[in-house]
C-alpha cells in the first residue's frame, strides 16, 4: 500500500507538473500567440469591412454620377435638339423672306414695266399725236397750194404715208 500511496503521490504530484505546466503555457501562448492573433484578425476584420463600406460607397457615388451624367446627356439632347429646331426655323423664317422679297420684288419691276410701258403708250400716243399734228399742218398747206381732186388726195396720202414710214426708220 504503501507503494500505491506513493505512487498516487506521484500521479498526484505530476499531475499538478502537468496542470501548471498547461496553465503557464496556456497563459503564455494567450499572451504571445492568441491575442496578436486575435488582434490581426479583428484588424483584417475591420479592414475588410472598410473595404466593403468603401467600395458601397464608392458604387454609390458612381450609380449617382452616371445618373447626373445620363441627366446631363439628356439635357444636351434636348439643348442639341432645340438648337436644330431653331436652326430649322430660321432657315424656314429666312426661306419665306426671300421668297416674300422675291414676290415683293417681281411686283415692283412688274409694276414698273406697266408703268413704263404705259409711259412708252403715252409717249407713242403723243408722238402719233404730233405726226396726226404735223401732217394736217401739211396737208393743209397743201390743200392751200393747190385745189387738190380726188387722184391728188389719194397721192397725198400716200406720200405722207411714205413720209411716215421713212420717218419711222
Amino acid at each position: 500500500m504503501q507503494v500505491l500511496a506513493q505512487s498516487n503521490q506521484l500521479y498526484m504530484g505530476d499531475m499538478l507538473f502537468y496542470l501548471i505546466s498547461f496553465l503557464i503555457m496556456t497563459i503564455l501562448v494567450w499572451h504571445f500567440a492568441w491575442k496578436p492573433v486575435t488582434d490581426m484578425m479583428k484588424k483584417r476584420a475591420d479592414k475588410i469591412a472598410n473595404d466593403i463600406d468603401n467600395a458601397t460607397n464608392n458604387r454609390k457615388e458612381a450609380a449617382k454620377l452616371a445618373a447626373q451624367r445620363q441627366e446631363e446627356l439628356k439635357g444636351s439632347k434636348a439643348e442639341a435638339t432645340k438648337i436644330v429646331d431653331d436652326a430649322r426655323k430660321n432657315g424656314q423664317d429666312l426661306r419665306s423672306k426671300i421668297i416674300d422679297d422675291a414676290h415683293n420684288d417681281a411686283r415692283t419691276i412688274q409694276e414698273q414695266a406697266q408703268r413704263d410701258a404705259e409711259q412708252a403708250r403715252q409717249d407713242a400716243l403723243k408722238g402719233a399725236k404730233d405726226d396726226v399734228a404735223n401732217l394736217s399742218i401739211e396737208i393743209a398747206s397743201k390743200l392751200i397750194k393747190k385745189q387738190l381732186n380726188a387722184d391728188d388726195q389719194q397721192e397725198l396720202i400716200d406720200s405722207y404715208i411714205e413720209g411716215l414710214v421713212k420717218h419711222e426708220s
